[in-house]
């Protein structure tokens, strides 16, 4: 099977695929350089309000492809940074669903999602050290914004694993699910993702992330949105909000439908 990245979207929700079942889904230097194109596409989707990125089979990904590092690494390195900043910078709530194994390159693309649910079993690790590697700089940084600075050097001095109760434990994934109840529970998550207000978690993502420029902007499209008095409106009318700002698609200021 040629390795690839599969795609669809059902109900709101986008779902990418990592797929190389010979090498449990190593990213090879294509898969890295068609993510942030991919990534593009479906942002601009008006229908899609949620992405989740998991890999085929019993594994998320165990990493880069170490064939396509004998050539040129740090060539290697820089479209698996493009790829982590695309899919950090994409403008709607992202979840990584993980089983198996998530080293490597799979673990800086897990922890580039906004959220990342493992079913028990799972493993991660962060291995350059086993290879000479110098990880990314902003790869570090994300690693240790989520898991603190003690345990990001654990991870990045040793390059061991660690299994699933450690990685809650620490932050590096926010639920651990039963084997068998994965993909139930990322389907009901995803759903409630969906139904909330975009307005909302696209100006959460960007203070999250650090940005401190950007008040004035989310209080005029606040301001602007209609989403703050419908989302009143329901609550004390007793039903579900119909929210109706949407993320911008070309550098407007968001939009209703």
């Amino acid at each position: 099977m040629e390795p690839q990245l599969l795609h669809g979207v059902t109900g709101h929700v986008a779902t990418v695929v990592i797929r190389h079942p010979e090498k449990r889904n190593a990213m090879t230097a294509a898969m890295w350089g068609s993510l942030p194109p991919l990534l593009e596409t479906l942002a601009a989707d008006p229908d899609v309000r949620v992405l989740v990125l998991t890999g085929e089979g019993g594994t998320f990904c165990a990493g880069a492809d170490i064939s396509t590092l004998r050539g040129s690494p740090l060539e290697a390195q820089r479209l698996a940074v493009a790829a982590e900043e695309a899919l950090a910078a994409f403008p709607k709530p992202t979840l990584a669903a993980v089983r198996g194994h998530c080293v490597g390159g799979g673990a800086q693309l897990a922890a580039a999602c906004d959220l990342r649910f493992a079913e028990e079993g799972a493993r991660f690790g962060v291995t350059p050290a086993k290879l000479g590697i110098v990880y990314p700089a902003s790869a570090t940084r994300r690693l240790v914004s989520l898991v603190g600075p003690a345990i990001a050097k654990y991870l990045l001095f040793s390059g061991e694993l660690i299994e699933t109760g450690r990685a809650l434990r620490t932050g590096l994934v926010d639920e651990v699910l039963p084997e068998g109840e994965l993909d139930e529970r990322v389907a009901e998550f995803t759903r409630i993702l969906a139904s909330r207000s975009q307005l909302t978690q696209a100006a959460a993502k960007e203070f999250v992330s650090g940005r401190t420029d950007r008040d004035t902007y989310w209080s005029e499209r606040a301001g602007e949105s209609g989403d703050t008095a419908e989302g009143v409106a329901a609550f004390l009318e007793r039903r579900p909000p119909r929210f109706t700002w949407t993320v911008p698609t070309s550098g407007r200021s968001g939009s209703s439908t």
